[in-house]
């Protein structure tokens, strides 16, 4: 086997020796998805259901969870609303009795699932990227113990923005002709979250917020707003709508007649999609992730692995979101003696603890949950540990024909390359 191959495999490697240890058992368990099928966000929901599906194939090779068969039940959570959403977790818990709901995100939701899901006690973790959870767990740790958020707050993008632009201009490349920032943001909380904490956290660093408008969102004209840009001429673009295929549209429309600014899209540019529609004018547009897969002998061989499975047109970085959460959870469950269904508060403590006392490495970092917030937290901007925080990524699109149009150009220990000046810059 080689390196690759075995790094690939740990978490099946480990999950056969827990089951190997264990009593059997025989069944089969329910594991829910609501996702985004359909949509201006199935780009990423198909690739949450190819994750969770690829994970729970290795699982059931390497003998399930102590012995019981593990299946998917996926429901379309289409546009993300609150409605959508509650009614897919319902239809889980009610018709279904999955065990737990391994989710990627609906960012429309606004945690209207919490309750239901609380009220059945099953393990819910989900990639929503929501200040709002830790709102809501904070508020009664007791009632929400099995809902986990895989990844750092929205929030923590915006308070990363400023520092992450000050190391690129500490570095001497970039020489701003200006400390000004504009905020464009689009209409839903998850943006207007990131805004804010970009505005707060820029003077810290030097920083100020010069021009400010909320886009609707979806959208593919930008003219107006980006005339209004344009004439404020800032160093930096701000972009926190984050819709792949809007935000190509605005690149586009912004290669047009660009100014000397660096043009910051939020997660969109990670996906391949915005490349293909973006095209040359791709070529120097940063975005950030907290999930995206790392350029090391895991990141890659899980690549590698996904690649084969799903075809090289898939998007590798959203599938290991979902593919580590299963494996983490499969982990808990046989260690806790098995799962739990809807009802069995009991058991499902049992696979929550052991959910937030064992750190799994997945291809995108540390997936460690802060028991303050059930949630994982972020690497540099809140711990400066990254054994224990999952690291927060900066991208620069460096060639977009390419397989891999991105290129890892923050932080240390993890980046691949530096940042270069955009080819738009006069």
């Amino acid at each position: 086997m080689t390196s690759s191959a075995a790094t690939a495999g740990l978490g099946a490697a480990t999950l056969a020796g827990i089951n190997a240890g264990h009593a059997q058992q025989s069944g089969t368990i329910k594991i829910g998805q609501m996702v985004s099928l359909t949509g201006p966000l199935a780009v990423d929901g198909v690739e949450h259901k190819n994750g969770l599906d690829m994970a729970i194939e290795e699982i059931n090779e390497a003998g399930g969870i102590l012995g019981m068969t593990v299946e998917s039940v996926v429901l379309d959570s289409a546009n993300q609303t609150a409605e959508e959403v509650s009614s897919a977790a319902n239809l889980l818990i009610d018709r279904e009795g999955v065990s737990a709901i391994v989710n990627g995100y609906n960012v429309g939701a606004n945690q209207a699932e919490y309750d239901a899901i609380a009220d059945a006690g099953i393990i819910y973790i989900h990639y929503n990227t929501s200040v709002g959870h830790h709102e809501v767990f904070e508020s009664d740790p007791e009632r929400y113990f099995g809902i986990f958020m895989a990844d750092p707050a929205e929030v923590y993008y915006g308070y990363g923005l400023p520092v992450m632009l000050d190391r690129i201009r500490s570095q001497g490349v970039w020489k701003p002709e200006n400390n000004k920032i504009a905020l464009i943001t689009g209409s839903l909380p998850y943006s207007i979250v990131i805004s804010n904490a970009i505005r707060d956290n820029a003077a810290k660093y030097g920083f100020e917020v010069s021009f400010e408008e909320v886009v609707p969102v979806p959208t593919t004209e930008w003219g107006a707003v980006l005339k209004k840009v344009r004439d404020d001429a800032p160093a930096v673009i701000a972009n926190t709508h984050f819709y792949p295929g809007d935000l190509a549209q605005c690149q586009v429309q912004f290669a047009q007649n660009p100014t000397n600014s660096l043009v910051y899209y939020q997660y969109g540019p990670l996906l391949k999609a915005f490349s293909e529609l973006a095209g040359e004018a791709a070529r120097g547009v940063l975005t950030s992730s907290v999930i995206g897969i790392l350029p090391d002998e895991m990141g890659n061989a899980f690549r590698e692995k996904y690649y084969a499975k799903f075809g090289d047109t898939a998007e590798a970085d959203p599938g290991a979101s979902t593919y580590s959460e299963m494996y983490h959870y499969a982990i808990a469950a046989a260690l806790a003696g098995g799962v739990g269904e809807p009802g069995n508060h009991e058991q499902n403590r049992k696979v929550a603890d052991n959910l937030r006392r064992f750190v799994y490495r997945a291809p995108f970092g540390t997936l460690r949950y802060d028991p303050r917030f059930n949630a994982a937290i972020p690497y540099p901007t809140l711990s400066e540990d990254p054994s224990l925080a999952m690291p927060h990524l900066l991208y620069q699109i460096t060639d977009p024909a390419a397989a891999n149009p991105k290129k890892l150009i923050y932080p240390a220990p993890y980046n691949e390359a530096e940042f270069t000046l955009p080819p738009w810059f006069k």
